[in-house]
């Protein structure tokens, strides 16, 4: 009989100890009230701006927005990937909770950028990506523009920005931490979503049958909540 996940002990671990040391790391509450200060320069500086800006100003613009982004970038990967390493662990659940609404709070200085570069005319765009130095962004610009035709007013972009916290990322914080209350029985032990799906790579079939049928009932079991998580997220994007 092949190893069940519960006889292998705890699953793998990220080591994220290059974005921060632990939870309570004094780096993280430095990052977010520098970030926090450095968006607030940021839309101090170019909000309303950014169509009377020229070429290299336009491409420092970016680079501090860059510089911004990565840092709320390392917050949110280090909360998130946190939180997906045990998600039965509400204090883990907090802090993700938490580095969320605070960096979602700073990135509402941020907004305006990308509004404001999709508002460029196509010949006034074109005649700065020609510089050799906004034109290292390219891919990214490329991608912004890419949202130009769906783009709504400055006001509801705002609006759904911070609503999101409280909108579909709610919602997809419910299916996580149901997902992880939920236990599958399989083989007499009651295993985690992680350690149930797990098996279903297991060297032998009748393991990989006994955790799928787990899976399926106990999922089945749950559904009518899933099923409102999915029509609720699915609605909450056509909107």
């Amino acid at each position: 009989m092949s190893e069940t996940a519960a006889d292998l002990g705890p699953l793998p671990e990220w080591n994220l100890d290059h974005l921060y040391p632990g939870m309570e790391s004094p780096e993280i509450g430095r990052d977010l009230e520098n970030a926090r200060a450095a968006a607030a320069r940021f839309a101090k500086e170019y909000r309303g701006r950014v169509a009377n800006l020229d070429a290299g100003a336009f491409a420092g613009a970016i680079a501090e927005y860059e510089a911004l982004q990565d840092v709320l970038g390392r917050l949110m990967s280090y909360a998130g990937l946190l939180y997906a390493g045990d998600l039965a662990d509400g204090e883990r659940a907090r802090f993700n909770q938490n580095i969320g609404e605070q960096v979602s709070d700073i990135e509402s200085d941020l907004l305006f950028f990308a509004l404001e570069i999709n508002r460029l005319g196509d010949a006034a765009f074109e005649s700065l990506r020609s510089d050799p130095g906004v034109a290292a962004y390219g891919p990214w610009l490329r991608d912004v523009r890419a949202f130009r035709d769906y783009q709504l007013s400055d006001e509801l972009e705002e609006l759904l920005h911070d609503k999101a916290v409280t909108g579909h990322q709610a919602w997809s914080r419910l299916f996580d931490e149901t997902m992880a209350a939920l236990r599958f029985p399989v083989r007499g032990k009651e295993l985690s979503s992680q350690e149930a799906l797990n098996l279903l790579s297991d060297k032998d079939p009748a393991i990989r049958r006994e955790a799928a049928e787990s899976i399926g009932r106990v999922l089945k079991e749950n559904v009518r909540l899933f099923g409102l998580i999915t029509n609720t997220l699915a609605k909450d994007k056509a909107i």
